[in-house]
């Protein structure tokens, strides 16, 4: 039994907006820059929601530390020019956002995206105002894990808090929560699957954004 949370930590890309298109065309897009073969969509889907560094280098090989820097500046280039515009809200989560903001639950985003990309991103799709802070990797970071991540935003949250939660689509969210402490919630709407979040041992599984008022309390 998760108790009544008394503050709420959201994953950004495959939670609160669907990123697949603007990740997947900007990494296809430097990879071109640099002289590389695209990748397919089925391919680079996958990869959506680990930090972006490790999965260049996965992509290019764990040695090209210069041309895996090149290739994250191109990406985040591309990703600033056209990804905005390239990525919808998730439908429900509006609605999900402004009911927990009316139930007086601090709500704080926790994304291993870059802050310079996270912070635009939710400014062009007016969902930025409900939150109280946008934790994202610092611009001067290659690559943080979630579980650092989520440890620096737990400390903006208020003071007073006992219950928070994070809400994440992939076990990189669920196993940061475990680590710092707190219950993880898997939503079934992102890139991670069924399996993958039981696996990773979430503590609740929701469908739809609307049911996460029930799992938090709030409903």
């Amino acid at each position: 039994m998760i108790p009544a949370a008394d503050a709420v930590l959201f994953d950004l890309d495959g939670c609160l907006v669907d990123s697949r298109v603007p990740f997947v065309r900007s990494i296809n897009a430097a990879l071109v820059a640099h002289g590389l073969a695209e990748r397919t969509h089925d391919e680079l889907v996958g990869y959506l929601g680990p930090p972006i560094h490790g999965t260049l280098h996965e992509l290019v090989g764990e040695d090209e530390h210069e041309l895996v820097a090149s290739l994250l500046t191109a990406y985040r280039a591309r990703y600033r020019e056209h990804g905005l515009g390239e990525t919808p809200v998730f439908a429900g989560i509006p609605e999900l956002l402004a009911a927990l903001r009316d139930g007086g639950l601090p709500l704080v985003v926790c994304t291993t995206k870059a802050q310079i990309l996270a912070e635009p991103l939710l400014e062009a799709v007016d969902l930025r105002a409900f939150f109280d802070a946008v934790i994202g990797t610092p611009a001067d970071v290659n690559e943080e894990p979630k579980t650092v991540t989520l440890a620096r935003a737990l400390e903006r949250l208020p003071a007073g808090v006992q219950h928070p939660v994070m809400i994440g689509d992939r076990r990189h969210d669920i196993e940061a929560a475990h680590a710092n402490g707190l219950p993880g919630i898997g939503v079934l709407w992102g890139i991670g699957d069924e399996a993958e979040l039981r696996a990773a041992g979430a503590d609740a599984l929701v469908s739809r954004p609307h049911e996460l008022l029930g799992s938090l309390g709030a409903g």
